[in-house]
């Protein structure tokens, strides 16, 4: 069990870092504007979804291992859930939009294809479980400073996933920005979450 928390704390930490790595150093991708999802397009694209579907991966199943270690089966399934949705994202790609990739109009296309909903609903599963998960371990998790580390994750997350929806929905400037702060936060917690109960696994 504990090294299946080990690869799960090993895949949320390497997640945002991946993807930090990619959008700073891919032709035509602008990190402060452009979601992350984005950057599964292009011919760098198998990237970020190798990144999706392996993080989510990692996590779903250490999920699992929660449940020995902190004796907490909602906890357990909602990080697997999370593990799910992740895989998701990475399985339905966005369509182009918004100028990326290179040649692709700005704004949004006049339809969305079916593949670009289902990645929609897997992001809000996945924006929406993160913070659930922090507020359920704010009671689950032993230990007043890791009660109080998850009871601000649960609220930061939420407020950064409000206000990335709506700054997607207004087109702004710092969309991309916004999505990274509720990924840093969430995707860290997490990272640490899994790596406090590998050290209480017997």
């Amino acid at each position: 069990m504990t090294f299946i928390l080990w690869v799960g704390a090993a895949g949320a930490l390497l997640f945002p870092v991946i993807f930090l790595l990619d959008g700073w150093t891919r032709p035509g991708y602008r990190p402060a504007y452009h979601p992350v999802s984005a950057l599964a397009l292009g011919p760098r694209g198998w990237i970020q979804t190798a990144n999706f579907l392996l993080c989510g991966a990692a996590i779903a199943t250490a999920g699992i291992a929660l449940v020995p270690a902190l004796d907490s089966v909602l906890l357990a399934l909602v990080i697997g859930g999370f593990g799910l949705s992740l895989m998701a994202s990475g399985a339905f790609p966005m369509d182009p939009i918004r100028g990326y990739p290179p040649g692709t109009p700005d704004g949004d296309p006049r339809e969305f294809s079916l593949r670009h909903t289902l990645h929609d609903w897997a992001g809000m599963f996945v924006f929406a479980l993160a913070p659930l998960a922090a507020l359920i371990a704010a009671w689950a998790v032993p230990g007043t400073g890791w009660r109080i580390y998850s009871g601000l994750t649960a609220a930061v997350g939420t407020v950064a996933f409000l206000a990335f929806g709506q700054a997607w929905e207004r087109d702004h400037p710092r969309t991309g920005l916004v999505q990274r702060l509720a990924i840093i936060v969430s995707w860290v917690w997490l990272g640490l979450l899994f790596l406090r109960a590998a050290d209480a696994v017997p």
